[in-house]
C-alpha cells in the first residue's frame, strides 16, 4: 500500500475519532455542540501529542551526552516540542497524503550545474520535502524524488529505484553527477545505492539525522528495513549496518555531509550519525522530522549545494 493512501486512512481513522469523541460530549456529556466537536479535534490532537513526546522519552533512554554548548533550557525545550509536533502532525497530515514523486526541471537547465535526488525516510514519501522544494525552485536547481517502497522493505532492494531516478536525471539535465539529500533512512539507502552502483555519481550525499550505526527505537518498528537500522547502543549496529561500513571507501566517505541534531528524537543515540571520514554538522534543538522544514538545517543543506556550483562557491 502506498505511504499517500496509508496516510489518508490514517487521517480518516482520525477525523472518525474526532467526530466520535464530539458526539459523546454532546451526547452523553452535556456538551453545546458547538464546543463538542472542537473538543474531538483537541482529543485527537493531545493523544498525537502525546506519542510525539512519549518518542522524546523514548530517546532519552537511550540518548548520547549531549555537548555543553548544545545543552537546552526550558523554554528551549518547549520550543523543540513545539517545533516538531508541528513538523510531524504537518508531514503526515497534509504534505504526505498528497506527496508523490517528481522531476523539476529549468529551460535553461538551472543555475546550479548539479540537481539534486530527494530520498525520504522510513515510513515516509515525497511529500516530506514540501518545505525544501521552494528553496530549491528559488535557487533554479532542478531536482527529483522517489517514493521508496514497499514501506517494510529490504534498504537494498531500493538502489535500483534510485539508480533509475539518476540516470533520468542526469538524463534530462545533462549533468554527470548529481546531489543526494536524504532524510533518516534514506541516507543509508543512499550508501547502499553507492554500494551497489558505485559514487562516480554522486557530487554530494547530505544526509538528515541517519542513524548511520543505526538507532535503539528501530526496534519498535515493523518492516526489514526497520530492522536492518536496529541498534542497542552506540556501538552495536546491526549486522547489515557493519557490512555496510566495511564495503565503503575513503573516497565515498568523503562525499558525505551527515547532519544532525543533539536532540533528535527517533535516532539514538543521536551520535549515531556521526560518521568518520565524512562531513559531520551538528544541531541542537531540532527533532527527526524537523529536520526536513527547520530554517537552519535547510539552510545548511543550501549552503551544501552551493558549494558544489562553482560560480556560487566563488562568490
Amino acid at each position: 500500500m502506498r505511504v499517500s493512501l496509508m496516510t489518508r486512512i490514517l487521517l480518516l481513522v482520525q477525523a472518525v475519532a474526532a467526530l466520535a469523541i464530539g458526539w459523546g460530549l454532546w451526547r452523553a456529556g452535556g456538551v453545546a455542540p458547538w464546543l463538542a466537536l472542537p473538543g474531538g479535534v483537541a482529543a485527537v490532537a493531545a493523544l498525537r501529542l502525546l506519542i510525539n513526546m512519549n518518542n522524546f522519552v523514548l530517546a532519552s533512554l537511550f540518548a548520547s551526552t549531549t555537548p555543553p554548548e548544545f545543552r537546552l533550557g526550558p523554554a528551549a525545550r518547549l520550543r523543540l516540542l513545539a517545533e516538531e509536533f508541528q513538523a510531524s502532525m504537518l508531514t503526515t497530515s497534509w504534505r504526505m497524503p498528497r506527496g508523490a514523486a517528481g522531476m523539476r526541471l529549468y529551460p535553461d537547465g538551472g543555475r546550479a550545474r548539479v540537481p539534486a535526488l530527494l530520498l525520504h525516510g522510513y515510513g515516509c514519501n515525497s511529500g516530506y520535502w514540501a518545505p525544501l522544494l521552494p528553496l530549491l525552485d528559488a535557487a533554479r536547481i532542478a531536482h527529483a524524488s522517489v517514493d521508496l517502497e514497499p514501506v517494510g522493505g529490504d534498504i537494498d532492494a531500493y538502489a535500483a529505484a534510485v539508480q533509475r531516478a539518476v540516470e533520468q536525471l542526469c538524463a534530462a539535465t545533462g549533468a554527470p553527477q548529481v546531489a543526494v539529500v536524504a532524510h533518516s533512512m534514506g541516507g543509508l539507502v543512499a550508501r547502499a545505492w553507492m554500494r551497489a552502483y558505485g559514487s562516480g555519481r554522486v557530487a554530494r550525499l547530505i544526509t538528515l539525522g541517519t542513524p548511520h550505526h543505526g538507532t535503539a527505537l528501530a526496534r519498535f518498528g515493523p518492516g526489514v528495513n526497520a530492522a536492518q537500522m536496529r541498534c542497542s547502543g552506540p556501538d552495536c549496529p546491526s549486522a547489515w549496518l557493519q557490512a555496510l561500513a566495511a564495503a565503503e571507501t575513503a573516497d565515498a566517505r568523503a562525499r558525505i555531509t551527515s547532519i544532525y541534531s543533539h536532540h533528535d528524537n527517533i535516532v539514538a543515540p543521536q551520535t549515531s550519525s556521526v560518521l568518520p571520514g565524512a562531513r559531520n554538522i551538528a544541531f541542537g534543538g531540532v527533532g527527526h522530522v524537523a529536520l526536513g522544514s527547520n530554517p537552519r538545517v535547510l539552510a545548511a543543506v543550501l549552503r551544501e549545494l552551493a558549494a558544489l556550483d562553482p560560480v556560487t562557491a566563488g562568490r
